[in-house]
């Protein structure tokens, strides 16, 4: 499993289409197929029912809700990076940092000490 399929993923959620889904993200259809396919031999089920619209499987419906936690989780270890990147003096900081500290809602999440 890596972040782009999980991108896919939502992608295909959102946009209820592979062909949408994929010009989201900017990927050829096939690519994005492949993509979830790998995806699904990995977790042992169809995510999906290839139907127009495509829906979601029970294994796609239990998963949803953990891959939007990731993403989230990823988008935001991106804006702190934006933040704290090259354009600032370097400092130390702390486990606490406030400006990263965007736990809410992430499962497993380590606690403040």
């Amino acid at each position: 499993m890596n972040l782009p399929q999980i991108g896919y993923f939502i992608a295909i959620c959102e946009e209820r289409n592979f062909t949408r889904a994929a010009k989201k993200c900017g990927v050829r259809q096939p690519s994005l197929t492949g993509a979830m396919q790998r995806l699904e031999r990995e977790l042992g089920g169809d995510l999906f029912v290839r139907s127009m619209p495509v829906q979601l499987t029970a294994l796609g419906t239990a998963l949803r809700p953990h891959f939007a936690r990731i993403a989230k989780a990823v988008a935001s270890a991106q804006q702190c990076a934006a933040t704290h990147g090259n354009n600032q003096h370097m400092r130390p900081v702390g486990l606490n940092d406030p400006d990263c500290d965007d736990r809410a809602g992430v499962a497993g999440a380590p606690r403040p000490l």
